[in-house]
């Protein structure tokens, strides 16, 4: 066998080895299994819920959008 055919072999395993790790890479990473990642989407309750916290809005507007927000939810559970 020569040079080339060994090369070509070489170059074709670590293209398919690559591949793999790429997929795994795309599929862990989809997922959002990696800690360092934030949820995608969080509830509305929970966004308000933090804006609390922070302080960026008072107690009044977020007992108002806490209501509007149960409401929603009452009206989907119909």
């Amino acid at each position: 066998m020569s040079i080339f055919m060994w090369l070509g072999w070489a170059v074709g395993l670590a293209l398919v080895v690559l591949l793999v790790v790429v997929l795994i890479r795309v599929l862990l990473t989809s997922s959002g299994s990696g800690s360092e990642r934030e949820p995608r989407s969080q509830s509305a309750i929970g966004v308000l819920e933090e804006r609390y916290a922070r302080g960026e809005i008072g107690h009044e507007e977020f007992g108002e959008r806490r209501r509007v927000l149960d409401q929603r939810a009452e009206r989907k559970t119909r």
